[in-house]
């Protein structure tokens, strides 16, 4: 499967089996826990068919100019898949093997990971590959350690714009009908050092826009 831009000729293709996935740790010992309350919000509200997919720390691929590119964000959306799930359970190829992710989500930390990078060279940046490549409505960067959160939607001209929230700080994701928020407390019995009041997660609820917007 191919589609082509002015620059760059981007092909869905399924990831070689001899193609080696990096394998790092993750930057901060509450990101477990910060993916698995936004999972558990989507499962709340009825919100997770099975044919959907959610990722952590797993590749998601598309090849630019013939060379292969794997992102891994910290948490993703799937609507649908049309493949198996043993077909996928190594990675991940938009187009090819279902839709494109719906909400692309990266943690903040001290360690510096390219998520505003914009760099279009190989290998891309993630800021570039979300937004020119994989086309990700939603890029979503949450900062651990100030509970500060950024919602980009990519506007008709395929660009990030940065989005407000309302009264209440939540931000619609209108292609999910879903409002996204920071809330502060404990999962999985732990309280995030530093915090005071415990540790700061993000999570979906589901509302009247209208009404929260009042």
């Amino acid at each position: 499967m191919l589609a082509s831009t002015a620059k760059y000729e981007i092909t869905w293709e399924k990831l070689p089996d001899e193609f080696v996935l990096d394998d790092e740790p993750v930057d901060n010992i509450n990101q477990p826990s910060l993916a698995a309350a936004l999972t558990e919000s989507l499962q709340v509200g009825g919100k997770l068919p099975d044919n959907a997919l959610i990722t952590t720390n797993y590749g998601i691929c598309a090849t630019v100019n013939q060379k292969i590119v794997v992102k891994a964000p910290d948490w993703a959306y799937i609507p649908s898949i049309g493949v198996s799930r043993e077909e996928v359970k190594r990675s991940y190829t938009p187009r090819l093997q279902g839709d494109i992710p719906l909400v692309v989500m990266e943690f903040l930390s001290d360690t510096e990971g390219g998520e505003y990078s914009s760099k279009p060279t190989y290998p891309p940046g993630k800021w570039f590959f979300y937004e020119q490549v994989l086309e990700v409505p939603n890029y979503i960067i949450f900062e651990l350690d100030t509970g500060e959160l950024e919602v980009y939607h990519l506007d008709d001209s395929k660009r990030y714009q940065l989005q407000n929230s309302n009264a209440n700080n939540l931000y619609w994701i209108a292609e999910m009908r879903l409002f996204l928020g920071v809330w502060q407390g404990t999962k999985d019995n732990r309280l995030a050092t530093g915090y005071g009041g415990g540790m700061r997660m993000v999570n979906f609820c589901s509302g009247v826009q209208n009404e929260l917007n009042d």
